[in-house]
């Protein structure tokens, strides 16, 4: 069999008119990263295997082949769709359940030529056997399908038993999707447990997100940020877990990322509602970050709406955290300089709080001491920071309040305004100095002044 060879001529006005090769090109071009750090980070990054890796020839074509071979006389690729939505679903634990329910979420809408919804599907023994009880690792694109009890799109790679508690895994996948479906935005989900920062000793999920149960790893706060730098601009992050939507979380990341919607409080087992999350996205592929942000953020109100659970959902704009350290030392060091420790304290106490006792709500807390206050120049500081954070820096929030039940009171979330921090009741948790958050802020001096007799 003879190929038919292009001339060179030719070979340069389809490589002209490639957005495939432009992008893939430019990605190469780039794919030393540089990081400020430790030294310890750095040789972690110097053991990255930091070029783009070239999908394999099954990952690369899609359902009509127009990616293989290219160069040899079949059809040039079309241009970058308008999203590629990145999932990294680790249903490696009790959640994998859940996890083939989302999947076949996504399936009720599937990608199109201009929405990619690109999946890392982990599973693991023990908890559900249904849909041919396969394990391991798998990669997606999702296509629509009625069958909500089978995933029916193709399988484009099987990656065995993963770890999908390593950070490293992350940045493969993502970089992976991106070469393999090139768009002109990205989103990227974290699916799995989340603890936002907590102390650690408190529960076994501490600290971060994507528990492995096959590895026994998961990955920390700072190792988020290494992903986030790893893979250069992401226009939203989503992090369909628990307890995310913090300072601390969201300070380590947001040089990296336009926006990001995370749950101040646990989320229920069924997350994100996929369906309604990405009908509106298939529906109107042009949408802005804000806007898409928005849409994940109203699926899943929208649902839990429906059923009357208690919930929260916000929208962050990422580059308003920068402001934010100047604005919570200003309002501490005048809450200290006016002396009002006890008036600090109760109302912290007071300030509403989720799963993790330390997680509350960063607007109620400064909102009850302006309100106490006696001190001129704390209901000014205190009132500049809740007008930035519901003004600038929480661009869509959405909440309801929780009825309790038999093993829980009940929550007022409505005060919520969609961005916590960690308010220790005694010392630091264990590499809380570590975070950015915790380097550029007086946050945890503040705190920490709180509770002293």
């Amino acid at each position: 069999m003879k190929l038919n060879l292009l001339s060179l001529e030719e070979v340069m006005i389809r490589l002209s008119l490639s957005a495939v090769a432009v992008s893939l090109f430019a990605s190469l071009a780039s794919a030393e990263i540089s990081f400020e750090g430790a030294a310890d980070i750095r040789a972690e990054i110097a053991a990255m295997d930091s070029a783009v890796p070239a999908p394999a020839a099954a990952e690369a074509v899609d359902e009509k082949g127009i990616l293989t071979d290219w160069l040899f006389g079949k059809p040039a690729p079309k241009g970058p769709a308008e999203w590629t939505i990145m999932v990294f679903g680790n249903g490696k634990n009790d959640l994998e359940p859940f996890l083939l329910k989302d999947l076949n979420e996504m399936e009720k809408i599937g990608s199109t030529d201009k929405v990619n919804i690109i999946v890392e599907a982990g599973r693991i023994a023990g908890y559900d056997a249904t849909d041919g009880d396969w394990k391991g690792v798998r990669r997606y694109r999702m296509t629509k399908d009625s069958d909500t009890r089978k995933v029916s799109s193709k399988v484009l790679a099987d990656l065995g038993d993963k770890d999908m508690g390593a950070y490293q895994s992350v940045i493969d996948f993502a970089k992976w999707a991106k070469t393999a479906y090139p768009a002109k935005r990205y989103m990227l989900i974290f699916w799995n447990h989340g603890a936002g920062w907590t102390k650690s000793g408190e529960r076994i999920i501490t600290k971060g997100i994507s528990y492995d149960e096959s590895s026994g790893n998961h990955i920390n706060t700072p190792q988020m940020g290494l992903i986030m730098k790893a893979l250069g601009k992401t226009d939203v992050v989503g992090t369909d877990a628990c307890l995310m939507q913090m300072a601390e979380v969201n300070y380590e990341i947001k040089d990296s990322v336009e926006y990001i919607v995370a749950s101040e409080e646990t989320e229920p087992g069924d997350g994100y509602t996929y369906d309604l999350f990405l009908g509106p996205v298939v529906a109107m592929p042009t949408m802005t970050a804000m806007e898409v942000g928005k849409a994940a953020v109203n699926g899943y109100a929208n649902h839990y709406d429906g059923i009357d659970q208690g919930y929260t959902q916000s929208l962050v704009k990422a580059s308003a955290m920068n402001q934010l350290p100047a604005l919570t030392d200003a309002f501490g060091a005048a809450v200290m300089a006016a002396k009002e420790k006890a008036l600090a304290k109760t109302s912290r106490d007071a300030t509403v709080n989720f799963a993790m006792d330390e997680n509350r709500d960063l607007y109620d807390f400064v909102r009850r001491v302006v309100a106490g206050t006696k001190s001129d120049e704390v209901k000014t500081k205190g009132q500049a920071l809740m007008n930035f954070i519901t003004g600038s820096l929480v661009t869509h929030n959405r909440t309801r309040n929780d009825k309790g039940g038999m093993w829980s009171d009940p929550k007022e979330f409505s005060l919520a305004k969609g961005i916590a921090a960690y308010f220790p009741k005694a010392a630091l948790g264990d590499g809380y100095n570590e975070l950015a958050w915790a380097r550029a802020s007086k946050w945890d001096e503040f705190t920490l002044w709180i509770n002293q007799p």
